[in-house]
C-alpha cells in the first residue's frame, strides 16, 4: 500500500496535478508516518506555492533532505537567519550542507540577500567545483563581481569533473545491468540441469517471466530489445508425447525460420510426431559459429537416422505416444541417464534449428541399439556447448566493453560541445556586468545562429545595447526576443524604457498590456505599466505601479530605480 501511494503522488507532480498529490500524500503520511514520507508532502506544498504549509510541517526534523526543504520553505518566506540554521546547525560546525551543489548555492543567495558577498562568493563557487553545470551559481558571481574568467570556470578541471560523474553513473547501470544478466543466466542453467516433468516446466515457465520482466527496463536502456518477443510458446502437443520439457526462456533467442530440410514429408504417425517435435523453435544468435558445431558433430555420422527410416513408412505406424515417450527414457537410458547427458541434449535443442531430441525418439520406437561408431557422442556434445557458452560469454564481456568505450566517448564529446557554448555564454554574461558592453557583444556573436536567436541571448544584447545608449540597437535585439520567447518576461523592464526613451508611446503600451495578460505577479509587467504612465506625464500612477513592482519583489532592483527616478 505504500509503495502504491508513493508512486501515486509522484505521478501526480509529473503531471503538475498538485492539489491530488497532496490529498494523497496525506493519506500516506497518516497511514505510514515517516520523515521520507513528510518530505514527499513538503516537495508537494512547494510545488503548490505553499511555503508556509512545509515550513510547518518540517520544522524541528534533523535529516539532510528535511533540512534542505525547510530551508527553501525559509527562503521563499524570507526568513533568512531560519533557512541558514537549517543548513548550517549552530551546534554542528562542520556538518556537511545538504544536496549538494544545490545546498551551497542556496546558501550563497542567503549570504547574499543578507549582505555578505565574499561568503556568498565562496559558495557559489563551491556549488560550481561540486557541478559545474550550475549556471545560476556562475550568474550570481558575475552580478556580484566575483567571476572568474569563463574558461578557467569551464576548462578541463569541468571537464574531468563532469565526465566522472558521468562515468560513474555509467559503471553504476552497466554493473546493475550484469548482474541482473548474471541472475538471470545463473536461473536459466539451474532450470535447464534438472529432470523436468510438465508440472515442473509451468513452474519453471513462470519463474522465468518473472526474471524477463524485472530485467526488462535495463535491458531496454542499453539498446538491446527491439520489438522482439522474449519467449516462444512450446507446442502442447511435443510436451505431451515427449514427456520432455519445453526449453527454458532465453530472453537472447530470436525468431527463426524452420529449418525445413529437417521436416518429413511423409503422412505417416511418425512424421507428424516429428513435424510436431520440430516445430519452428528459436535459434541462437550467432547461427554462423552453430553451423560450424553441427557440422563437426553430424559430419561424421553419414546420412541421418530419422531420414532412412522415414522412408519405411509401414514401420511401427500405431506407435503410440506413451510408446514413444518411454522409448525417449530408454535413450537417455543409452546415453546414460545422467543430467549430464540430458543437459547436452537440450543444449543442442535449443542451439539447433531442429531438436536432437527427435532423433532420439525415432530410434527408440524403432528400437535399435545405440551405435557403438560414437561413443563419446554426449561428452563431444556436452564440451562443445560448454565451449560455445564460454565464447559467447567472451563475445558478451567484449560487447560490453565496447559499449561502455562508446559510451565514454559520447560523454566526452558531450562535455566538450557543452562546455564551449558555456564559454562563450558565461565569458559575455561577466563582460555585460563589468559593462565592457562591445566587448559582450563580440563574445554573444561567437554564438552559433541557433544559439544567438534565443530569447535570452537576445535580451542580453539588448541590455548591451541600452547601456551602450543605442537605443534603436536596443529596440530591434528586443523586438527580436519577444519574436523568439514571447513568454519570457526577462528584460522586458529594460525593453519598456528603451520604448520611453523612443518616445514611442503606442509601442509602449501595446508592450505593458501584454505584459499585464502574460502574467500580472511579475514585476516586469508593473515596471513597463510605470513606463507607459511616466511617458504620458502621470507620474503619479506610475509611482503606484513601480511601488507595486517593489511589493511583488522587494528584491528587483531595477524597480527600486524607477521609483527613485520617478
Amino acid at each position: 500500500m505504500e509503495a502504491m501511494l508513493v508512486d501515486c503522488v509522484h505521478n501526480s507532480l509529473r503531471h503538475f496535478v498538485y492539489k491530488n498529490a497532496i490529498f494523497m500524500c496525506e493519506r500516506l503520511c497518516a497511514e505510514f508516518p515517516s520523515e521520507v514520507n513528510l518530505q514527499l508532502l513538503a516537495t508537494s506544498y512547494l510545488q503548490n506555492n505553499q511555503a508556509y504549509s512545509a515550513y510547518h510541517l518540517l520544522k524541528g526534523t534533523q535529516m539532510a533532505q528535511s533540512r534542505y526543504l525547510f530551508a527553501l520553505s525559509c527562503f521563499q518566506m524570507d526568513l533568512l537567519n531560519e533557512a541558514e540554521s537549517a543548513l548550517c546547525p549552530v551546534n554542528e560546525p562542520g556538518a556537511e550542507i545538504p544536496n549538494g551543489a544545490a545546498g551551497h548555492y542556496l546558501l550563497g543567495l542567503i549570504y547574499k540577500y543578507t549582505d555578505r558577498r565574499k561568503n556568498a562568493a565562496q559558495q557559489f563557487k563551491l556549488s560550481l567545483t561540486i557541478d559545474p553545470l550550475l549556471w545560476a551559481a556562475y550568474e550570481e558571481l558575475c552580478i556580484l563581481g566575483a567571476a572568474e574568467e569563463a574558461t578557467a570556470v569551464f576548462g578541463e578541471t569541468a571537464a574531468l569533473s563532469i565526465q566522472k560523474q558521468y562515468m560513474q553513473q555509467l559503471s553504476t547501470s552497466l554493473g546493475l545491468n550484469t548482474y541482473n544478466e548474471e541472475r538471470n543466466s545463473t536461473s536459466t542453467k539451474n532450470t535447464s540441469s534438472e529432470d523436468y516433468s510438465p508440472r515442473q516446466s509451468k513452474h519453471t515457465q513462470s519463474h522465468g517471466l518473472k526474471d524477463i520482466s524485472g530485467n526488462f527496463h535495463s535491458h531496454a536502456i542499453n539498446g538491446s530489445v527491439s520489438n522482439m518477443s522474449f519467449y516462444n510458446t512450446p507446442s502442447p502437443v511435443a510436451a505431451q508425447l515427449s514427456g520432455v520439457a519445453p526449453p527454458p526462456l532465453f530472453r537472447n533467442f530470436q525468431p527463426a525460420v524452420a529449418n525445413q530440410n529437417s521436416l518429413i514429408t511423409d503422412n505417416s504417425p511418425k512424421s507428424t510426431v516429428n513435424s510436431t517435435l520440430q516445430a519452428p523453435r528459436r535459434k541462437f544468435v550467432d547461427e554462423g559459429k552453430l553451423r560450424k558445431i553441427s557440422g563437426r558433430l553430424f559430419s561424421d555420422s553419414g546420412p541421418r537416422r530419422s531420414s532412412r527410416l522415414s522412408a519405411d513408412s509401414g514401420a511401427n505406424t500405431n506407435s503410440s505416444a506413451a510408446t514413444v515417450s518411454g522409448n525417449v527414457s530408454n535413450a537417455s537410458k543409452y546415453l546414460g541417464g545422467s543430467k549430464l547427458s540430458s543437459l547436452a541434449l537440450r543444449s543442442v535443442t535449443l542451439r539447433k534449428g531442429h531438436s536432437w531430441a527427435n532423433e532420439n525418439i525415432d530410434e527408440g520406437v524403432r528400437g535399435e541399439p545405440f551405435d557403438d561408431s560414437r561413443p563419446n557422442t554426449a561428452s563431444t556434445i556436452g564440451s562443445m556447448a560448454s565451449n560455445d557458452a564460454k565464447f559467447c560469454d567472451q563475445e558478451d564481456e567484449t560487447m560490453l566493453t565496447a559499449g561502455t568505450a562508446m559510451s565514454a566517448q559520447r560523454i566526452t564529446i558531450g562535455v566538450s560541445e557543452i562546455l564551449s557554448l558555456l564559454r562563450i555564454l558565461g565569458e559575455g554574461c561577466r563582460l555585460s556586468y563589468m559593462y565592457r558592453c562591445q566587448e559582450a557583444l563580440d563574445m554573444y556573436m561567437k554564438l552559433p545562429h541557433k544559439h544567438h536567436n534565443t530569447g535570452w541571448v537576445l535580451s542580453q544584447v539588448g541590455k548591451a545595447y541600452f547601456e551602450l545608449i543605442d537605443y534603436l540597437e536596443a529596440e530591434k535585439a528586443f523586438r527580436l526576443a519577444r519574436q523568439a520567447s514571447p513568454y519570457c518576461l526577462e528584460g522586458m523592464d529594460i525593453y519598456s524604457t528603451v520604448l520611453y526613451h523612443l518616445k514611442e508611446d503606442m509601442k509602449l503600451s501595446y508592450l505593458a498590456q501584454e505584459l499585464i495578460s502574460t502574467d500580472r505577479l511579475a514585476p516586469q509587467s508593473w515596471c513597463a505599466m510605470g513606463n507607459c504612465y511616466s511617458l504620458q506625464k502621470d507620474h503619479e500612477t506610475a509611482l503606484k505601479n513601480f511601488l507595486r513592482a517593489v511589493q511583488l519583489n522587494p528584491r528587483f532592483a531595477y524597480a527600486h530605480t524607477l521609483c527613485g527616478h520617478e
